[in-house]
């Protein structure tokens, strides 16, 4: 009975995803061994499984990309993370606060645009006192003094970082495309107040200034912005 010589040295680099190793056994016998062709099969079925599994978690993994800033981005508004001011609307919660009467706090306006965009934008105030517990109404201008309509879109922070879980804004125009025609002028309002429990952190005992900061970009497809409180 005459044996087949094994050799590896056709896979230098050992086995391939999806390739089969030649067994060793009689000429007469290798091709119509049922345990051969099992074997073979459970290999295929196998390798079958590795790529759709694989395949799965590409899909999985891009999707996740996608999501990563939005997802980021409500984590932000939620937590205050990075200097993002949250988002509250809750007009119960809103009325029902009590003004810390003897802790006042300036908060000053800061405007800023990218290079990609040709507006003028600036704060219509440069600073207002207020309390915490306490609404206050602040507005910026922006203008477009091109020839063109321009898509703006907005994103901010708040100064120092630690502040932001506490700055709440009820209204503003942050994150939402604005569209100037050429040589329109608009006044942006932000309703925003700082949280009661503002007062009652000890971190916060020395903070008696914040700084809201906007930067306006020009809206375009596939634009990426920068998460707040790390530009």
């Amino acid at each position: 009975m005459a044996l087949c010589r094994c050799s590896w040295a056709r896979f230098p680099h050992g086995l391939r995803l999806g390739a089969s190793p030649r067994l060793c056994g009689t000429r007469g016998v290798r091709g119509s061994n049922p345990f051969t062709r099992q074997q073979e099969e459970e290999w295929r079925r196998r390798n079958r499984s590795a790529v759709g599994y694989i395949a799965a978690a590409a899909v999985s993994m891009l999707g996740l990309s996608y999501a990563a800033v939005p997802l980021y981005r409500l984590y932000c508004q939620a937590t205050g993370l990075g200097g993002t001011a949250g988002t509250d609307r809750d007009a119960e919660r809103i009325e029902r606060m009590e003004p810390v009467r003897d802790r006042l706090i300036r908060v000053t306006f800061n405007a800023d645009t990218h290079a990609s965009i040709q507006w003028n934008f600036k704060p219509q105030q440069s600073e207002i006192y207020v309390v915490p517990g306490e609404t206050a109404l602040a507005f910026y201008r922006a203008k477009n003094p091109t020839d063109k309509p321009i898509i703006g879109i907005s994103t901010y922070n708040v100064v120092p970082f630690e502040a932001g879980q506490y700055f709440n804004k009820i209204q503003c125009f942050c994150f939402e495309e604005q569209r100037l025609n050429p040589q329109e002028e608009v006044d942006m309002p932000v309703f925003f107040y700082i949280d009661p429990e503002f007062a009652e952190d000890p971190k916060m005992a020395k903070v008696d200034l914040i700084t809201l900061s906007y930067t306006f970009f020009e809206a375009k497809e596939g634009q990426k912005l920068p998460l707040p409180g790390y530009q």
